[in-house]
């Protein structure tokens, strides 16, 4: 499937990015209504990877909007801004008590669409022990495949089969990555993003050296960090955000270029600009 991604990302003050086929929205900062416009109402599941103001900033005004439709947030399990959003919202824009606020476990599956689920797993940005406050997302396109030992059977012996022990017994579920959002992270376990049509990753700081000098409490990464994964598993695709406002774009786009030869990265690599919307990002010019 072509997919179409609108987003906008920019650290401290917004993240969002909406994927028109699947009406999936990944996070929700600031001005994600208002920028989607009617297309807010395609949106059937929003994911928020954290609780930080510049990741949901903008779900109020979304689900007033779009809340009668009944749209399903999903969240970190032990985020409770969520909880209190809830509550909120539902006193505050009645006609919303529609919309599922629905908390997520680690390695939690929940199906999206007709052979699309939406994965989760734990990631490095907000560490606290024994609570689950952040997540990173991985959409999996589906289908149901005739199993290897049951190929060589005759058509007949086929339905016979089905008949007697159902489809499942003769089919198996297999799934492809078609796209990773990493929300806000370190760069941690590079297994958790190999095999990714798509890449979505966050890079707030341009060097490891600007990284390690940060005393953020929260944890983030660094343009280097991210090309030097991407140089060292498989990524079709790739798209950069959340950038540091310190930053001028070509300041931005001269290290893309640096890191895209230095790790001799031959993959379109995509950026969302500082301060502004990305319309259809795969659809636009490439850095590199």
């Amino acid at each position: 499937m072509k997919l179409t991604i609108d987003g906008y990302s920019t650290a401290l003050f917004s993240t969002w990015y909406f994927i028109e086929e699947l009406g999936l929205l990944l996070d929700a900062g600031d001005g994600v209504t208002s920028n989607l416009l009617g297309k807010s109402l395609k949106v059937k599941n929003v994911f928020v990877s954290h609780a930080d103001r510049d990741h949901l900033g903008g779900l109020l005004q979304f689900n007033q909007l779009v809340g009668g439709r009944k749209p399903n947030i999903y969240y970190p399990k032990d985020a409770g801004s969520f909880q209190f959003l809830e509550t909120f919202t539902s006193q505050f824009d009645p006609h919303t008590k529609g919309t599922q606020w629905i908390p997520l476990e680690d390695d939690q599956t929940v199906n999206i669409k007709t052979n699309y689920k939406v994965t989760c797993f734990e990631n490095k940005h907000i560490v606290v022990p024994n609570q689950l406050k952040s997540l990173s997302f991985k959409v999996l396109e589906t289908k149901n495949k005739l199993k290897n030992e049951f190929k060589s059977l005759l058509p007949k012996d086929l339905v016979a089969l089905k008949k007697e022990k159902g489809e499942d017994y003769i089919k198996e579920e297999i799934s492809k990555t078609i796209l990773t959002y990493s929300g806000d992270t370190p760069v941690f376990d590079y297994a958790k993003y190999d095999n990714s049509e798509i890449l979505i990753h966050e890079a707030t700081f341009l060097t490891k050296e600007e990284l390690e000098s940060g005393n953020d409490k929260n944890k983030h990464s660094s343009l280097e960090e991210v090309m030097e994964m991407v140089a060292n598993i498989k990524v079709d695709k790739l798209i950069l955000g959340h950038f540091s406002s310190r930053y001028y774009m070509n300041e931005i786009d001269e290290a893309i270029k640096k890191y895209t030869k230095h790790f001799n990265i031959k993959i379109p690599v995509y950026r969302i600009p500082i301060g502004k919307t990305q319309r259809d990002i795969l659809n636009g010019k490439t850095i590199n």
